[in-house]
């Protein structure tokens, strides 16, 4: 996910920089679309690889890492 972001994030640079050499608005549009789904990849990769914030260990119990 993260290189998909990456990936997006280069296009959105690209666009941006197409709409300012040729003066359009729609390569701007175009750079704020890319941009915006690269942001919501990033949330989403975010929130999927975060940990439960009650993870704690009985005393006497041993965590199972796989």
């Amino acid at each position: 996910m993260l290189v998909l972001t990456l990936v997006l994030a280069a296009i959105g640079f690209g666009l941006l920089v197409a709409a300012l050499a040729t003066g359009s608005v729609l390569w701007a549009w175009g750079c704020i679309l890319v941009c915006l789904i690269g942001a919501g990849t990033l949330l989403v990769s975010a929130l999927a690889t975060r940990k439960p914030e009650n993870d704690e260990v009985r005393p006497g119990r041993h965590v199972r890492r796989d």
